[in-house]
């Protein structure tokens, strides 16, 4: 029995939720962008930072389409997650003993512009935006740094699924090439196995590198190991350093 089927069928809508995580450049919004056309569904690009207030997300949340994508990027960064519960109360508690000034104000006018936005918030909303019946929809979290995230927001029944997206290996290496270059193997391709496997280097970087020489091939890849070489000197001068 198929996924959707499924859910009809036990009585729960249909919805995913994917956490992707990795350095920058490894292809999580192009994988958005793969997922949204091969599904078809209607893509929103949710920006926390611009939501005022946990009621705004609600409005928001609540008029999206059936059949849709939701996507926050940079979960990380839109939502203060490390805000201790207590600095509030220590805030209150300072202004209400008369300790203030100018710093003060100015953060108090800093804070009235910036989102309003919970973790909690977000959390019910998603979770009741979910238990509505007759929606599809797909819920994308990204992050650079799943270190920094809350276990409440990547525990199990919430994200259905962890990808992580890393750097660039040498079989991913052979799917750009074909993909810019229209080549399958090349004379090259064993140093660049070699130099990939030493040094840190994301897919964005190689595809920029053969976008830029995709009129010859042996040209691109020899831009291609120039690149790593470079990434290699750079960090055998680190580590001597060090």
């Amino acid at each position: 029995m198929g996924g959707e089927a499924y859910f009809r069928k036990i009585g729960r809508a249909w919805k995913r939720g994917y956490l992707l995580h990795g350095p920058p450049g490894t292809g999580k919004s192009s994988l958005i962008a793969a997922i949204a056309h091969f599904t078809g569904y209607d893509i929103y690009d949710l920006e926390l930072t611009d939501v005022k207030n946990n009621s705004n997300l609600r409005k928001y949340l609540t008029a999206i389409s059936n059949k849709a994508i939701v996507v926050i990027e940079d979960i990380d960064c839109s939502l203060d997650l490390k805000k201790r519960p207590g600095e509030e109360g220590e805030k209150k508690k300072k202004k209400d003993g008369g300790e203030s000034d100018d710093d003060d104000d100015d953060d108090d006018e800093e804070d009235e512009k910036k989102s309003k936005v919970t973790l909690s918030g977000l959390l019910n909303f998603t979770d009741g935006l979910w238990s509505s019946t007759g929606s599809e929809r797909i819920l994308i979290f990204t992050t650079n740094h799943i270190d920094q995230l809350d276990p409440a927001l990547i525990r199990s029944g919430r994200m259905d699924m962890h990808i992580c997206l890393s750097y660039c290996a040498f079989p991913a290496f052979k799917v750009l090439a074909r993909t810019h270059l229209d080549v399958e193997d090349h004379r090259l391709f064993p140093r660049i196995e070699e130099l990939i496997g030493e040094v840190q280097v994301t897919p964005a970087e190689i595809a920029e590198l053969l976008i830029q020489n995709r009129s010859h091939e042996t040209p691109a890849l020899e831009s291609v190991i120039a690149a790593l070489e470079a990434k290699k000197k750079a960090k055998l001068n680190s580590s001597q350093v060090d």
